[in-house]
């Protein structure tokens, strides 16, 4: 019995150990399910955390590229400011540079303003000086004069003369139709001043017409009035002056001056009338510039005042006053004749040189026009020009209106003034 019990012990010893080994394996078995449940569990979180981490890892990335496109980006945008910049501050500097330039200029200008103000203004000083002396010395010489006067007549009236135009200041300039409306205005007051207006040529036919005028070329009409009643005499026709001696005709025209050479032309213009035209003078312009000494001029008189074919005549006066009158600026003879045709109708050619010519003879002398007694004053833009004090004006008039005779020994019946005395001696 005794040893029985060491047995059972043992055994059951041995059946503790197995059970406790069982209940370990089985432990472990647990442990080892459950360690394997664990990593299951853990691989699934992972295999689940990572289609997460990988779209986070490709929007990082996508950011990244992004930034690294917007940095290229941003330095063009950066360097297209810079040159926005750059550019404005050229062109700020461009334009100061010219406001510089602008500011000189105007300076400069100014200086130059300023030097010329005083220059004209000494100018005008010396000639206001000038004008001073030479009525203080007209005064002194008139002064003894006007107290003789005085002593001998009464007082004179003191009585303000009519009023003359003010000298025109250069204005803006004058349009044509303008220009065309004054010089018409002219024509008529010219008209009404001298309506007796007439060629100042003795003739009584149009071949003494012709004659008279070729020898009125550097001379004046009265020294041929004076010197055709001799030549008229002798060579009545055209057949008797080309059969007349060259002597003989030279002597008869002296007075006129170049004598030679207007008797050659009267010889040939006789001749051509005798052969070419049957002793007659043509009525047509371009047969009368034909014949020798005959120019446009000679063949507008004829036409105009033999023929009654409207023409203008350009002689000396005519050509002054026009011009002085600004209807024209040409200087040779055809083209003013051309340009004036253009602003007067043709039935006023023939009389508009008259007009013309009359008032160059008698008040808008060349060197020294009457301006304070002119009758178209008012319309004449170089008034001042002449004399502008009425009373010496009137002093410098001429044939009838200075009280004096005309140029026409045979003057028309209408005329106003005084016949012109004959030649001395013939």
């Amino acid at each position: 019995m005794g040893e029985q019990a060491p047995a059972e012990a043992a055994k059951a010893a041995k059946t503790g150990e197995r059970a406790k080994k069982a209940t370990t394996r089985k432990k472990s078995a647990a442990t080892a399910t459950t360690g394997t449940s664990a990593a299951k569990q853990v691989a699934a979180k992972k295999a689940a955390a990572e289609p997460a981490v990988a779209k986070k890892t490709a929007a990082k990335k996508a950011t990244a590229k992004k930034a690294a496109a917007s940095k290229p980006a941003a330095g063009e945008t950066a360097a297209k400011k810079a040159g926005v910049k750059k550019a404005t501050a050229e062109q700020t500097a461009a334009e100061k540079t010219a406001a510089t330039k602008t500011a000189a200029k105007k300076t400069a200008a100014g200086k130059t303003a300023a030097k010329k103000a005083p220059a004209k203004k000494a100018a005008a000083e010396k000639a206001t000086a000038g004008k001073s002396a030479v009525t203080k010395t007209a005064a002194k010489k008139t002064a003894p004069a006007k107290k003789a006067a005085k002593a001998t007549k009464p007082a004179a009236s003191t009585q303000p003369a009519a009023k003359q135009p003010a000298p025109k200041s250069p204005a803006k300039p004058e349009s044509r139709a303008a220009m065309v409306r004054r010089a018409r205005r002219m024509n008529r007051e010219l008209a009404e001043v001298y309506p007796y207006a007439h060629p100042e040529l003795d003739f009584r036919n149009s071949f003494e017409l012709l004659v008279a005028t070729v020898l009125s070329a550097q001379t004046t009409d009265l020294r041929v009035n004076q010197t055709t009643p001799a030549l008229f005499a002798a060579y009545p026709t055209p057949e008797d002056m080309a059969a007349a001696e060259p002597e003989r005709l030279e002597e008869l025209i002296r007075p006129t001056g170049f004598f030679r050479a207007k008797a050659k032309s009267l010889l040939g213009l006789s001749t051509a009338l005798r052969d070419r035209f049957d002793g007659e003078v043509p009525g047509r312009l371009e047969d009368l510039v034909t014949l020798p000494g005959v120019g446009r001029k000679t063949a507008n008189v004829v036409l105009g005042n033999a023929f009654g074919v409207p023409g203008i005549t350009v002689d000396t006066h005519f050509g002054r006053l026009v011009r002085r009158f600004r209807w024209t600026e040409q200087q040779d003879p055809e083209k003013v004749e051309a340009e004036i045709a253009e602003i007067f109708p043709k039935s006023e050619w023939t009389m508009l040189s008259h007009r013309v010519v009359f008032h160059g003879r008698r008040v808008c002398h060349s060197r020294k026009p009457a301006c304070g007694a002119c009758p178209i004053a008012h319309d004449c833009p170089s008034y001042g020009e002449g004399e502008l004090d009425p009373e010496k004006a009137k002093k410098l008039l001429k044939y009838e209106m200075g009280g004096q005779p005309g140029q026409r020994l045979r003057p028309p019946a209408d005329y106003p003034g005084q016949p012109a005395p004959p030649l001395a001696g013939r």
